[in-house]
């Protein structure tokens, strides 16, 4: 069985480095008494945030293994990087959307309103709205990548080649999905 661990600290000074690997320490101990040892080879050391100099980048070791310093990691399948801008997990969620787009125009014959969107909401939109609580773009070129990805199967419904995008959604019944991450964003909140 594998346990992710995560382990945060504000660092601004040597103290608070010591801090953080006094606590590292203790969690090493708690994992030998428990049995569940930790690969030190997998632990990692991120700075996030801007105007972090980084200058205790190579300070920290688990099992007298000095541990990696990296810039940007996938926790969970959500891509994050040091400056906390989620452009990479957005190119990401529409890849992985467009590969499934894919996978059913190639697949698929039956072009029907029904069938299109049922694989689009079952395999394509799980896609770009994994975790968006934590990774919804703010940037105008990242939503309109995430949103151009929902205009594709407007187009593969037989019949609804020639509307716009927004008449498109009317018509199949969906919303935009910066609308839907707002919402999501209010239910999380509520």
């Amino acid at each position: 069985m594998q346990v992710i661990t995560k382990i945060y600290h504000t660092v601004y000074s040597d103290e608070d480095v010591s801090a953080l690997q006094y606590d590292l320490c203790n969690l090493v101990k708690w994992t030998k008494e428990w049995q569940m040892l930790f690969d030190a080879d997998k632990c990692k050391v991120m700075h996030v945030g801007y105007n972090n100099n980084n200058k205790h980048a190579n300070n920290y070791d688990v099992n007298d293994v000095q541990l990696e310093c990296v810039s940007e990691e996938k926790d969970l399948g959500v891509i994050i990087n040091e400056d906390l801008k989620w452009q990479k997990q957005c190119s990401e969620a529409v890849r992985k959307a467009n590969r499934m787009l894919g996978m059913i125009k190639r697949n698929f014959i039956d072009r029907s309103q029904e069938t299109i969107i049922l694989l689009y909401k079952s395999l394509v939109r799980p896609h770009l709205e994994y975790c968006c609580q934590l990774w919804s773009p703010y940037y105008k070129k990242d939503i309109k990548l995430i949103e151009g990805v929902q205009r594709r199967p407007t187009k593969l419904v037989t019949g609804m080649q020639e509307l716009n995008y927004n008449d498109g959604l009317k018509r199949l019944g969906l919303q935009r999905l910066e609308g839907r991450r707002l919402r999501s964003d209010l239910i999380e909140i509520f």
